[in-house]
C-alpha cells in the first residue's frame, strides 16, 4: 500500500507515476532528441563537405582567376561573377513579378475575400507551388519567351534572363501570397475595428494599419521569396540561355550560380575538363551558402526591430 493510501505524507516516488509510462516518456524524448540532433549532424556535415571541397579548389586556382568575365570551368576560366550578377538579375526579376501580385493577392484575400471566395482561390493559388519547375522551365520557353519578351524587347535572345527570371516568379507567386496572408490575418480585428471607429475607410485601414501591423510577417514572406528564387534551379537551366558569359542586363543570356552547378555535374565524360572543375561545385555552393545566410541573418535582425507584439 502506497503512502497516500496510508494516510501518511506523498513522497516524490509516489508522485512520479508508473514506472512503465515513466520509460514511455523516456524513449519519446530519446527519440525526439535524436532527431534533433540529427538535423544539426546533417547540417554540419554539408557544411564540413562545403569547406572542404571549396578551400581544395580555391588551393588549385589563382584568386584572381575569379575576377574572369567567364565562367566555363571545363576550360579553366572560373569568373564568379557571371553565375553570381545572373542569379542576381533573376532574383531580382522574380521579386518583381512575385512581390507585387503575391502581396496584393495576400491582401484580397485576408482584407476583401468573403469566407467563400478565400475557401475557392487560396487552393487555386497554392495549386501553382505544385506544378514541377521544369514544366514552368517548358512553358516559359514555349509561352513567356516569343509572347512576352521578344515581343516587348525586339532582338532579344529567345532564352534570357528575362525569362527565366518571369518563370521563377511565377513559381514564387503562391509562396509570397500565402506568407503574406497569414501575416495580415494575425493582425489583430481590434486594430481594424478601432481604425473604422474614428471613421477611416476599408483602403486607409488596410494601408495605415493592417500592413504596418503585419510588416514583420510581410518581410519574412519576402526573404523567403528571395531564397526561393535564388535557389531555383530547373527553370534557369531551360531558360535562361546557360552561358558563362557574364550579363549586362537581364536581356542577355546568362547563367546563375544553381544553373552553373547543375550544368557541370551534368557533364559526361566525353566533355573535356580541367582536374578541378568538380571542385567547383562546391565552392559554387559555399557561395550560394553564404550568399542565403547573410540574407536571412540581414532579415532576422529586421524582423526583430519591426515586430509588434499583441
Amino acid at each position: 500500500m502506497s503512502a497516500a493510501k496510508a494516510g501518511n505524507i506523498l513522497t516524490i516516488e509516489d508522485l512520479s507515476g508508473d514506472a512503465s509510462r515513466r520509460l514511455k516518456e523516456r524513449i519519446v524524448q530519446v527519440a525526439l532528441t535524436a532527431a534533433a540532433l540529427t538535423s544539426v549532424i546533417v547540417s554540419v556535415a554539408i557544411i564540413y563537405t562545403l569547406l572542404v571541397d571549396a578551400l581544395s579548389f580555391l588551393g588549385s586556382i589563382k584568386l584572381t582567376d575569379l575576377g574572369d568575365s567567364v565562367w566555363l570551368p571545363r576550360q579553366g576560366r572560373f569568373g564568379v561573377l557571371s553565375p553570381l550578377l545572373g542569379t542576381l538579375w533573376v532574383t531580382l526579376v522574380a521579386i518583381l513579378v512575385a512581390g507585387p501580385i503575391g502581396l496584393g493577392a495576400a491582401v484580397y484575400l485576408s482584407e476583401y475575400a468573403s469566407p467563400r471566395v478565400r475557401r475557392t482561390i487560396k487552393p487555386v493559388v497554392e495549386v501553382l507551388a505544385s506544378i514541377p519547375s521544369v514544366v514552368v522551365g517548358y512553358f516559359a520557353i514555349r509561352f513567356i519567351s516569343p509572347e512576352i519578351t521578344q515581343r516587348l524587347f525586339e532582338g532579344s535572345p529567345a532564352k534570357n534572363l528575362m525569362v527565366a527570371g518571369l518563370g521563377v516568379g511565377l513559381l514564387t507567386i503562391p509562396l509570397m501570397t500565402s506568407v503574406s496572408e497569414d501575416a495580415l490575418r494575425a493582425v489583430p480585428s481590434n486594430l481594424r475595428e478601432a481604425s473604422y471607429g474614428l471613421g477611416a475607410r476599408k483602403v486607409t485601414t488596410v494601408v495605415r494599419i493592417v500592413i504596418p501591423a503585419a510588416v514583420s510577417g510581410l518581410v519574412a514572406g519576402l526573404i523567403l521569396s528571395i531564397s526561393r528564387a535564388i535557389g531555383e534551379t530547373m527553370v534557369v537551366f531551360l531558360a535562361g540561355g546557360n552561358v558563362g558569359t557574364r550579363p549586362g542586363s537581364p536581356l542577355d543570356a546568362g547563367t546563375t550560380i544553381t544553373a552553373a552547378m547543375a550544368s557541370v555535374a551534368s557533364g559526361t565524360d566525353n566533355v573535356k575538363g580541367v582536374g578541378n572543375t568538380f571542385e567547383s561545385i562546391f565552392f559554387l555552393g559555399l557561395v550560394l551558402f553564404a550568399l542565403t545566410l547573410s540574407l536571412n541573418v540581414a532579415a532576422g535582425r529586421f524582423v526583430r526591430r519591426v515586430r509588434q507584439k499583441y
